[in-house]
């Protein structure tokens, strides 16, 4: 993906949504209900650590905690208000840590993390490469990661009506499973397996679905979207324009889901950079003299 995102924006975007999100996510909270089920999988060692990545009013953090309750649990994610929703769901008898932090430049130890679950955040990370090497330096070797991220045709039909009046874009252009599934290859982790679901959501207008995405802090957080209001002028093309999609007296909304499961790969595997394999090697493998 060529497009750039204002990580300013969508701090603010979710840390505006903190309050409203979890009354509005019920897409959001059906897809980690979904990942959360893939924790069952048989013969996986229970984790000594755990990170909920982009983990939001902490609800899968909040579950896994319960789960294993041994385990050191981190609920991380971008903005602090989210956090703050997320330590109220801690409560003191089965706490877990929440960490405010960029998920593109983790603030962990190498080899720290033995699952890594992430629901819904990995659209906002538009370089594959670098994230997934993230993930990799902080995941021990055979550590489990569980994933969910939002396909292609996610709100398609709403890309489409402000297209027909408006050069600027006005939604992301999200990542195909076989993009996705490519990256954790390159980035040498072992035994990917990848699904994907579509769900369709109906509003009554436009507006409403406007107003939702706004509740759980989805607007547009392109780097080269429009600083400024929409305009009635393109309000009213982009609402003329959805109306030629109305079924049964709703405006349908498309949301695609991918799903990826896979393990860290062993220290020193290779990673794969322009059809080449390139080595990782421990700094205790290397000669390297101190002064």
């Amino acid at each position: 993906m060529s497009q750039r995102f204002d990580r300013h924006h969508i701090r603010r975007a979710f840390s505006r949504a903190a309050a409203s999100y979890d009354a509005t996510a019920v897409l959001q909270h059906e897809v980690e209900t979904r990942l959360l089920e893939a924790l069952d999988e048989p013969d996986q060692p229970v984790p000594g650590s755990v990170l909920d990545l982009g983990a939001g009013p902490g609800r899968a953090a909040a579950a896994m905690k319960k789960r294993w309750p041994k385990a050191q649990v981190l609920a991380l994610d971008l903005s602090l208000p989210m956090l703050r929703q997320a330590r109220q769901r801690a409560g003191w008898w089965r706490p877990f840590r929440c960490v405010c932090g960029d998920a593109a430049a983790l603030p962990l130890a190498d080899a720290s993390i033995d699952l890594l679950f992430s629901n819904l955040c990995l659209q906002w990370l538009p370089d594959l490469p670098a994230v997934f090497a993230e993930f990799r330096r902080v995941m021990r070797p055979g550590a489990r990661l569980l994933l969910s991220s939002f396909g292609p045709r996610t709100l398609h039909e709403l890309r489409a009506a402000f297209a027909t009046g408006d050069a600027i874009e006005h939604v992301s252009h999200f990542a195909p499973i076989q993009q996705i599934g490519d990256a954790l290859l390159a980035a040498g982790f072992r035994d990917p397996v990848l699904d994907q679901d579509t769900f369709t959501l109906t509003y009554p207008d436009l507006s409403t679905l406007l107003h939702e995405l706004q509740a759980i802090g989805a607007t547009n957080s392109l780097a080269e979207r429009r600083h400024g209001l929409t305009g009635k002028g393109r309000f009213a093309d982009a609402a003329a324009a959805y109306e030629s999609v109305r079924r049964d007296g709703r405006l349908p909304s498309t949301w695609e889901v991918v799903y990826a499961r896979a393990f860290a790969p062993a220290a020193g595997a290779p990673i794969r950079h322009g059809g080449n394999e390139v080595a990782s090697v421990p700094l205790s493998q290397i000669g390297i003299r101190r002064r």
